[in-house]
Formats: C-alpha cells, sequence, structure tokens
C-alpha cells in the first residue's frame, strides 16, 4: 500500500506530481488477470482548457498536486493513460475521486444512474446557459479586457456544444478498457466537492464519508445499489452529485466487491 499526504515531513510519501504518478505507475505495475486494485485521492480538482476534443463540456479535468504551482496539474487525459490503460484483461481498478469536477477524472466513456442504467455524457445545458449570459454581460458592458475574456469564454461554450457527440465517439473509441475499471466520484464536471467532519470518521472528503458509510453499513450491495446509498447520505447537505462510470459496458446490478 502507498500512501501520500500532505502532512508527511518525509517528501517520498507527499503528494507531490512526481510522487503521485510513481505511485499510480506502481499500482498497476506487473498488474495480472484477476487482480484488484483500488485508488483513492481526496484532495482539490481543477479543470483546463480540453485540448484533443474528447470532452462534452470542452474542459479536462484534472487533480491538483502538492507543488501544483511548479510542477502543473495531472490531467483527465494523463491518468487514464497511467492507470487505466495499462492493465490487463480481467484485472480490476476500483477508484474514489473525491474532487472537484471529477465526474469524469479518469475519462471513462459509460457512465450509470442509480438505477445501473447507462446515460451519455452532457455538456450541462444549465452551466452552458449561464456561460453564455455571463459573456454577453461582459461584451455588452465590459472593459476590452472583459469583451475579449466573454467572447473567448462563449467561442469556448458554443464549440463545446456542437462537438458534443464527436466527443462522445471519441472517448468511447479512445478510452474504452479492456480491464473491468469503475470510478466513483465526488460530483459531476461542473460541480464542487465538499468537506466534512462526521462523527465515527473524522475530517473526510464529503464522498469519501459517503462510500465508507455504505461499506460499512450497507451490507451485501450492488455496484447501483453502492451508488444510490452513497448518493442518499450526501442527500439534503450537499449539492454535489456522486457519479459512477467504467471503461467498457457492465452490468451494474452485480454485487459489489473490491
Amino acid at each position: 500500500m502507498v500512501i501520500l499526504t500532505d502532512d508527511q515531513r518525509d517528501p517520498r510519501f507527499q503528494p507531490t506530481r512526481e510522487n503521485i504518478i510513481e505511485g499510480m505507475l506502481w499500482l498497476v505495475s506487473e498488474a495480472q488477470p484477476n487482480d484488484s486494485l483500488f485508488f483513492h485521492y481526496s484532495g482539490h480538482g481543477s479543470q483546463k482548457m480540453d485540448q484533443d476534443s474528447d470532452e462534452v463540456d470542452g474542459s479536462d479535468e484534472t487533480i491538483v498536486p502538492l507543488d501544483y504551482k511548479s510542477a502543473g496539474d495531472i490531467v483527465d487525459d494523463e491518468m487514464n493513460a497511467l492507470l487505466v490503460q495499462q492493465l490487463p484483461r480481467g484485472a480490476r481498478l476500483t477508484a474514489i475521486f473525491d474532487s472537484c469536477h471529477s465526474a469524469t477524472a479518469l475519462d471513462l466513456p459509460f457512465i450509470y444512474d442509480c438505477n445501473g442504467q447507462p446515460k451519455q455524457q452532457k455538456y450541462s445545458r444549465k452551466t452552458a446557459g449561464m456561460d453564455l449570459l455571463q459573456s454577453g454581460l461582459s461584451l455588452k458592458g465590459g472593459n476590452m479586457f472583459d469583451k475579449l475574456s466573454g467572447a473567448k469564454k462563449a467561442y469556448s461554450t458554443l464549440s463545446a456544444l456542437a462537438n458534443e457527440g464527436k466527443a462522445q465517439d471519441i472517448t468511447a473509441q479512445t478510452r474504452s478498457t479492456q480491464a473491468d475499471a469503475i470510478m466513483f466520484s465526488g460530483c459531476k464536471d461542473y460541480q464542487t466537492s465538499a468537506d466534512t467532519n462526521v462523527s465515527g470518521y473524522g475530517a473526510t472528503g464529503a464522498a469519501s464519508y459517503a462510500f465508507i458509510n455504505a461499506v460499512r453499513t450497507g451490507g451485501n450491495l450492488t455496484f447501483a445499489e453502492l451508488l444510490a446509498k452513497m448518493r442518499d447520505t450526501l442527500y439534503g447537505k450537499y449539492e454535489q452529485k456522486i457519479q459512477m462510470s467504467t471503461g467498457f459496458p457492465t452490468d451494474m446490478n452485480i454485487p459489489f466487491v473490491f
């Protein structure tokens, strides 16, 4: 087991970009069919402009290492290549991303509702509408910098909407997996993930708490039931909505096992 935390004095066990990537490579190295691997990230998440047209919202999702100011974020395209594409057929990876903007942090192409039914990745129409409204206000009343920024944002939003179908196809063609890769993420790509501090669980991310609570108290759950229980745990307390995705079409009404 490799554990990286930002309170470590030993630099080898701090969550720097290099250490996180080395930990990912360690996890999947020498993986064999029937191996079961577990990856958990609880920390900051962000977004940056998509460079290869595989994102329905025009933004790549990232995680933010301790040394991000000097070393940069780790982008979802990288994490898919490092953690997912290296795995052989028959191996299983269960990943938890408890971070902001994390729904597609591993770029897994198949997303499910809490009934275990697949659903298409879509650019949130509400988010797109708010972005276009803000762009319009900047173009109408801002200074020159605001106008340029607003025009750029409007172009990016409209381009993402036009590219939505193509992005879905690219993700399915290039990010599908041989291995059984399953990810639970703290929120949708346009949402943020909250922290919490619950008696008996300590200070954690809300999604981490929901996962631990569901596994501890839920009995023999299917993957779909696990997702539903995690969502129910946070319902009414947090706006974020936990997501579930896989690397290939999967029956999510089978028992959850690590």
